[in-house]
């Protein structure tokens, strides 16, 4: 059996300022790099570290390889968040101008990316990581909290809100079934997390 531990990018831009992105590719900032240079001291060597292409994914996997030294880092297109639709760069109070009560009743607008099509791009990027992997191998790949949140529900353990580098381990069974596993916090979130943001990372 390898093992990935699929982790959420550093704080972007638009997390400090409570937009939902989607797949705009916002950049991190100054304390996402932070947090990705402080999680790269919690952690150890991996057979590989992968990345989605949105830049606040790959540049958090950049830091983290860069002090590791490991590489290069594999792109993952298929690993991008999942589409926020027409709320992309909205913020949680513009969302309930525009869209009353659709929050509270978990409703969604009309090309938002529902789970059963992110499970399907989502789980062929985890398939390529998996075939690059022998037995026991473990890879880091840097992606984003949606697909967390999917792979969660997908198994009945809805687990609330991740925190920008919080991750979850994912065993990769000999059959190529994916088993998500325990959650982790790279980092001390009362130190270097300042702003939620939204959780369409």
């Amino acid at each position: 059996m390898s093992r990935i531990l699929l982790v959420r990018h550093g704080q972007s831009e638009w997390n400090a300022e409570g937009r939902w992105q989607g797949q705009a590719d916002i950049e991190l900032s100054d304390l996402g790099r932070r947090q990705a240079l402080a999680a790269a001291k919690n952690l150890g060597s991996f057979s590989l570290i992968a990345s989605s292409t949105l830049s606040r994914a790959a540049e958090t996997a950049y830091i983290i390889s860069n002090e590791l030294g490991i590489g290069p880092i594999v792109p993952v297109p298929e690993l991008i968040e999942r589409s926020a639709g027409e709320w992309s760069g909205l913020t949680r109070s513009d969302i309930e101008r525009d869209w009353p009560g659709y929050l509270e009743a978990e409703k969604r607008p009309p090309n938002y990316e529902h789970d059963p099509d992110l499970w399907v791009r989502v789980q062929a990027g985890l398939g390529i990581i998996a075939d690059m992997l022998k037995s026991g191998d473990e890879a880091l790949v840097v992606a984003h909290g949606g697909i967390v949140y999917m792979l969660e529900e997908r198994l009945g353990q809805r687990r609330g809100r991740l925190p920008n580098l919080g991750a979850i381990w994912i065993d990769i069974e000999p059959d190529g079934s994916l088993m998500p596993r325990d959650r982790v916090n790279l980092i001390d979130e009362g130190e270097l997390y300042s702003s939620q943001g939204s959780d369409i990372l």
